[in-house]
């Protein structure tokens, strides 16, 4: 193990963790007790008793513990950034509040990151024991990845993952209302790898990602740190305009050597529906842009803190 003397932030966004949260800290603290750590929970409002779990931490272990709780469930990513504002450490160390990051991997990817020169480490699951619909986003959203925010293909975007001082400072610059960590982070630095870290099934509660939550996060990515979607678009509607054309000629053509043929009512009334939706489709994405950029003008929080119990050291 690496020798490290400087202190390590641990930043845990929370939701529906009340059966895990305390054990987990508990464990941190002992893998970690060799280091001077700090650990960060950010409470994304959640309704269980997961808030009386972490004030009987911060409690326990009132310096090495700081508490933030959100007036509301603004996500994962914004419960993130809320993290990295109050964190001090030179390495901070993201990971999620249900075991399935064990906290000795948490460990071994610190002691990469202070062995190697990397501004950004990320935990590679290899085999991720998610449900089928969360595999299946995250597979979608690490394939729009390469495109849409340059990422390298071998490279596995978590949310377990270790990040710079230095990084961390510039991130926390961004105050927009819809954060993506990794969009920022690929925006900021190349200096970026990743090393196999294990990742477990799930042992208490459920995931707080519903599907349309995933779905979500993935059109956060999509629309907020690119005009990939716009030009899809536009190059989508320019294929549908040609092929009508071309369907338009042969319609004529067809008539013009077959007079007595009918005309197809039913093929009108289709192609009418599809180019309605078509066009339905491009104006929900056009609004979905003007919608963020209308929130950016008027300066939309990104989250709000409801109670903050920072830890003594920080007094």
């Amino acid at each position: 193990m690496s020798n490290f003397e400087n202190l390590v932030s641990i930043i845990i966004p929370t939701f529906k963790a009340e059966h895990s949260i305390y054990k987990l800290c508990k464990e941190l603290l002992n893998i970690f007790s060799n280091h001077k750590i700090e650990i960060i929970i950010v409470n994304d409002c959640s309704p269980d008793n997961t808030h009386q779990e972490c004030l009987k931490l911060i409690t326990e272990h009132s310096n090495q513990f700081t508490y933030i709780k959100l007036s509301k469930n603004v996500g994962e990513h914004n419960a993130v950034m809320a993290g990295l504002r109050y964190s001090k450490g030179d390495w901070v160390i993201i990971m999620d509040d249900d075991f399935q990051n064990p906290p000795k991997e948490a460990l071994k990817l610190l002691d990469y990151s202070i062995s190697n020169k990397f501004d950004v480490i990320y935990g590679d699951y290899g085999i991720k024991k998610h449900n089928f619909f969360r595999n299946l986003i995250s597979k979608i959203n690490d394939v729009s990845a390469n495109y849409i925010i340059n990422k390298p293909r071998n490279l596995y975007l978590s949310s377990f993952k270790s990040i710079s001082k230095k990084i961390v400072k510039r991130l926390t610059e961004y105050n927009g209302p819809y954060p993506y960590i990794d969009g920022l982070i690929f925006s900021l630095t190349s200096n970026i790898t990743s090393i196999k870290t294990q990742h477990d099934e799930r042992k208490i509660g459920s995931s707080g990602y519903s599907f349309l939550k995933l779905l979500k996060l993935y059109g956060n990515m999509a629309t907020n740190f690119s005009t990939i979607p716009i030009h899809i678009c536009s190059v989508a509607g320019l294929i549908i305009a040609l092929i009508s054309g071309i369907f338009a000629i042969a319609t004529v053509i067809e008539k013009i050597l077959n007079p007595s043929l009918l005309v197809g009512y039913t093929s009108i009334f289709i192609a009418i529906i599809f180019f309605a939706g078509v066009q339905l489709i491009f104006i929900g994405l056009l609004g979905e842009y003007i919608g963020k950029v209308l929130k950016n003008v008027n300066k939309e929080p990104q989250y709000f803190i409801d109670y903050i119990k920072l830890n003594d050291s920080k007094k």
